[in-house]
């Protein structure tokens, strides 16, 4: 079994209110599940990592210890920094991005594989169009007193 996991996050203002957007498909294309959550305050790269802890705590909840062990897992993002991150083709110089890196790389162990894939912004719009709805709903939210 394989699934197929986009990820995003977005921060207005970089630091500013950020969210995640995930959705998640089977190896076929078809939309299993979609998630979105608000961060309050943090950046673009914060939120980016964001996305990829809580789609791998999603699918471990979702499927459980023992499935999740011979599940195929392929992260598709278009933050060309957290992918080349994840495969380590890049340092990790900034300090707050650290923890998100040791997370998942303790998490992947849980897993049968976890690939990380860089793919261009427009065939991530799902994921994206899910963090905007959250950024939106949030601000939609907000009052002046």
């Amino acid at each position: 079994m394989k699934l197929i996991i986009y990820t995003d996050g977005g921060a207005r203002g970089n630091p500013g209110p950020a969210a995640i957007g995930v959705v998640v498909c089977d190896e076929g294309g078809i939309v299993v599940n979609k998630y979105f959550e608000y961060l309050g305050k943090a950046t673009n790269n914060v939120a980016e990592y964001s996305a990829i802890v809580f789609a791998l705590k999603k699918i471990k909840a979702s499927y459980g210890k023992d499935k999740i062990k011979k599940i195929e897992i392929e992260v598709r993002s278009d933050s060309e920094l957290v992918v080349r991150q994840m495969n380590h083709q890049y340092k990790i110089e900034n300090e707050d991005l650290q923890p998100f890196f040791l997370k998942i790389w303790n998490m992947m162990v849980e897993f049968s594989s976890i690939k990380f894939v860089h793919i261009p912004r427009e065939k991530n719009k799902e994921a994206d169009a899910l963090v905007n709805e959250c950024l939106d709903g949030q601000a939609s939210k907000q009052t002046l007193f």
